[in-house]
């Protein structure tokens, strides 16, 4: 069994956060979110600490308690500091662009692929070969970052296509003669 719902989330510096019974809200620099803890879990904001605790002792309830303490820090890490996700894009002819608020991303298809993001999260193109997504929901931006990986995930064989910044790609050996 997981402990980490027994330790307490202190509220940092630049952001307040409010509980409105099983609503707790997060406004800082980065914006501002709300998270509907689950019925099994009791949440109490005292002092700039917000406590977790299961309603009862049942393995849901003990389950949901870890989860939401876990996205309640989340939620307040991202909107005092943001969350951040880089992409890499590896083969011939394979690049990125921004056109406006949209990238455009070739991937090798017979045409171009024109991707919107969604309200809160920004996307940046340092260089042709590199994105960068950024925003305050943590979950937000990993989506993101997962549907654009999802368009040509990387191969095993070249290594070509979409990949996460610290990932690596497992390769496999060609067929010999």
């Amino acid at each position: 069994m997981s402990r980490i719902g027994k330790k307490p989330v202190s509220v940092p510096d630049g952001v307040t956060a409010t509980v409105d019974g099983q609503t707790v809200t997060a406004k800082g620099p980065k914006g501002e979110l709300s998270f509907v803890v689950n019925q099994q879990v009791m949440v109490k904001l005292e002092d700039g600490i917000v406590s977790v605790d299961p309603a009862d002792k049942s393995k849901d309830a003990r389950s949901q308690w870890g989860m939401s303490r876990t996205m309640i820090e989340n939620m307040f890490t991202g909107v005092k500091d943001g969350y951040e996700r880089k992409l890499e894009i590896n083969g011939v002819g394979y690049r990125a662009a921004m056109q406006g608020k949209n990238v455009q991303l070739s991937l090798g298809f017979s045409h171009e692929v024109i991707y919107t993001p969604p309200e809160g999260v920004s996307i940046v193109c340092p260089k042709p070969t590199e994105i960068v997504i950024t925003g305050h929901d943590k979950q937000v931006v990993g989506q993101v970052a997962a549907k654009i990986r999802a368009y040509r995930p990387p191969e095993p064989y070249k290594g070509k296509g979409v990949k996460y910044a610290e990932e690596t790609v497992f390769r496999k050996e060609g067929k010999k003669k």
